[in-house]
């Protein structure tokens, strides 16, 4: 079930966090939420999700801060990074991080959505190999 799937949403935007928390819970999913790089870090340190939706632009711990520490907790953990802007270099750099991909802010949820989906199909096939 979708509802057993914990997702950890980080994002500074309190607006687009919350419509897109509101609108994963309406699909299924169990969805918590930090509003920094800091909030994530320490969620991360006391229970690790099934998958991570990152924004790379934030204030203090930025988005590729916190994916380095989300590698040295958990090498495989799918992280979906989010950014506002198509030619973002840190997106690029997060690539050598081994996310699953990278969702755009201005795209359709759907297309978070299938980001999701093939990062969860992915990785539970890895973990069964």
């Amino acid at each position: 079930m979708k509802n057993e799937i914990k997702i950890l949403l980080v994002d500074d935007e309190a607006d687009f966090r919350q419509l897109m928390s509101f609108w994963l819970k309406s699909k299924g999913y169990s969805v918590e939420t930090a509003a920094d790089g800091n909030a994530a870090i320490k969620m991360l340190q006391e229970k690790i999700p099934d998958i991570v939706f990152l924004d790379l632009n934030m204030p203090v711990v930025d988005g590729l801060g916190v994916l380095k520490k989300i590698r040295e907790l958990d090498k495989n953990l799918p992280v979906i990074v989010i950014s506002a802007y198509i030619n973002d270099p840190r997106a690029k750099e997060a690539m050598s991080y081994g996310i699953s991909g990278v969702f755009y802010k201005r795209k359709n949820f759907e297309e978070g959505l299938s980001l999701l989906e093939t990062a969860l199909r992915t990785h539970k096939r890895l973990k069964r190999d």
